[in-house]
Formats: C-alpha cells, sequence, structure tokens
C-alpha cells in the first residue's frame, strides 16, 4: 500500500514533488498547471495492489494531465487503464480532432500507451479513482485491444452499470480492495464487451455478468435498505431481468436475497448504534428498513449475541479504551 499527501511539504515544492511521484514516476503522464497556482496546490494519492491489478485514489486541485509518445516511450506499460471520474469533469483529447467530454460519475476505459490529453473544465479540484490492469491474452479473452483508445463507457448502458457496481464495491473500503481481486476479469470482459471487442455467448462473460449482477443487485439493497417494501421483484424490475434470474444471482454465495438484505440491515444498524447515540433504538430499527421491533430485536440477538441496547453499550465502552490505548502508544 503506498500514501502520498503534499500536506507536509513547502507550498513552493507541492506541485514539482506530485509531478515527480503521480505523473512521471507511477503513471509515464505529463502534468501541467500555471506556474502562479502552483503555490496553492494539494494533492492526496493511494494506491494498493488488487491481485495484478493497482487500484489508485487521487484528490487534487485542477491541472491538465496527458500521456505523450514521449512519456509513453519512457514509460511503456501494455495495461488496460479503467478510470472513474467521481468529481472534476472535463475534455479527453485522444488524437485526430476526436475529443470527448468526461462528466462527473463516468467511467473511462482504454489502453495505457495510447496518447491523450484532459483538460479540466473546471479549477475546484477532483476526485478520481483508477484500476491499471496487467494485460494478458487470458485475461482478454484473445481479443485485439492495442488500438482501444481511453473513452468514457456509455453512460445510461447496462453494461456500465454492472462495471460501475463492481468498481465502487471496490472503492468504498480501498484498504481492503483486495477482496475483489476476482473481480477485475470481470469488469475488463465487460467493458471489452461494451466496446465492442468481446463476443457475448462466451462462458467467460457469461460468469462476469453474473458477477456484475449480483454486485449491482447488492448496490441497489444498498442503497434501499431503509425501504421496508424493498423486495426481490422491486430490484429485479430496476436492473430488467427476471425474479428467477436474481435469485439464481444469491445461490453461489450460499444466502438468499432475504437474509442478505438482512445482513445489510443489522450492519448498518450496529454502526449507526455506534455513531448516533442521540437516536432512539426504535428510530435506527425503522431506518434500517425494519417494520417490526420485535424483529429487529430477534434477529439482532441472534445474529450478535445481545441486545441492541447492550451493543451500543459495548461500543460506547470501547470508545475510551481505544483512545487511551492510542495515547499510550503515541507517548
Amino acid at each position: 500500500m503506498l500514501t502520498f499527501s503534499t500536506d507536509a511539504l513547502r507550498p513552493q515544492d507541492r506541485f514539482e514533488h506530485w509531478c515527480d511521484v503521480r505523473g512521471k514516476s507511477l503513471f509515464g503522464v505529463t502534468i501541467e498547471l500555471h506556474r502562479d497556482k502552483r503555490p496553492d496546490f494539494r494533492g492526496r494519492f493511494f494506491a494498493t495492489p488488487v491481485g495484478d491489478a493497482v487500484l489508485a485514489e487521487m484528490k487534487a486541485s485542477s491541472y491538465r494531465v496527458s500521456r505523450t509518445s514521449t512519456d509513453i516511450a519512457r514509460v511503456p506499460s501494455n495495461s488496460l487503464h479503467l478510470a472513474w471520474q467521481v468529481r472534476g469533469p472535463g475534455h479527453l483529447n485522444i488524437g485526430r480532432d476526436r475529443v470527448h467530454y468526461v462528466r462527473n460519475g463516468d467511467l473511462v476505459f482504454g489502453h495505457s500507451n495510447l496518447p491523450f490529453a484532459s483538460t479540466p473544465e473546471r479549477s475546484d479540484g477532483f476526485h478520481f479513482y483508477s484500476l491499471k490492469i496487467p494485460v494478458s491474452s487470458e485475461l482478454v479473452l484473445r481479443a485485439p485491444i492495442e488500438d482501444v483508445p481511453p473513452v468514457a463507457l456509455p453512460r445510461d448502458a447496462s453494461l456500465t452499470r454492472l462495471v460501475g457496481a463492481m468498481f465502487r464495491s471496490m472503492t468504498r473500503d480501498p484498504a481492503n480492495a483486495g477482496q475483489f481481486a476476482g473481480d477485475v476479469a470481470h469488469m475488463v470482459r465487460l467493458a471489452l464487451l461494451s466496446r465492442g471487442r468481446a463476443r457475448p455467448r462466451q462462458d467467460e462473460i457469461r460468469a462476469a455478468l453474473h458477477a456484475g449482477y449480483l454486485h449491482a443487485a447488492r448496490e441497489i439493497m444498498l442503497r434501499d435498505l431503509h425501504r421496508p417494501a424493498l423486495t426481490p421483484a422491486v430490484v429485479a424490475s430496476e436492473l430488467g431481468i427476471s425474479l428467477r434470474q436474481l435469485h439464481a444471482l444469491f445461490e453461489p454465495t450460499g444466502l438468499s436475497f432475504a437474509r442478505t438484505l438482512t445482513a445489510m440491515r443489522l450492519k448498518e444498524a450496529r454502526r449507526l448504534l455506534s455513531t448516533m447515540p442521540e437516536c432512539g433504538i426504535d428510530e435506527i430499527a425503522f431506518s434500517c428498513g425494519f417494520d417490526s421491533i420485535a424483529t429487529f430485536y430477534r434477529v439482532f440477538r441472534a445474529s450478535f449475541g445481545m441486545t441492541p441496547g447492550d451493543a451500543r453499550r459495548v461500543q460506547a465502552a470501547d470508545v475510551p479504551a481505544n483512545s487511551a490505548k492510542l495515547a499510550a502508544t503515541a507517548r
């Protein structure tokens, strides 16, 4: 795991150091910023392995970035690049007068050895995740990919939603992103299918679709767990699949749709019991989608071996104990 921040550097050194660490050394790109704005530059960077791939998160002041033919010759990379532009829209020039607009939330996919130039639309900074994935013939299903330019996947397409659901799952807890290593190949193959570089009837594509739909279903459940009326039919309808297909997604996990949803609600309830001590237990139960307090207490005790009130007291007692340990370590 690699982390870097400009906060500890002198203002006059921040931008140049960022160019060296983030630009030249790690990604082989050229970064440009008007000299007058460089003293105000700030940036934070995090990278961690996900199998053979590398997941990176960046938050920084706005700047122009390009990968030129010189950059490619200096730092060649036979890899695919999947990026999620969380915040910070801009224009992506991939050459030959082809300029694409990248909006907040877009997923950009392409080969790393193709030139591009990105210009931000705004000056209030950006937030960006990227996944750099080494290429192998098996990974890309022997498809030609060296000429796949970096452009945004179709925003409203179902395949883009599946790729995005897997990517967002990986980024919710970057420190534990390694557990999603098996999904990297699925994301690549669905992105290739979206770009017309893979055949839909391949077994690997079917497996990728299954994984993508499962992540997308869980994402809907996480988003709407506060709704007591959240049913399999509601989720299947939003995903555009049959009810039977939805239930089949959960069969390999060993947990049904209903048990998965209950586990999500319990996890959120336990988090709120700790972080929102001013809220009553009944209020937390209803906010997590439980329509019966009796049911909430029953499933909570069955899962955690204690009542919600006991859990809140245990968590409250742990806070000062952990604080004392940190203070002792600091001394």
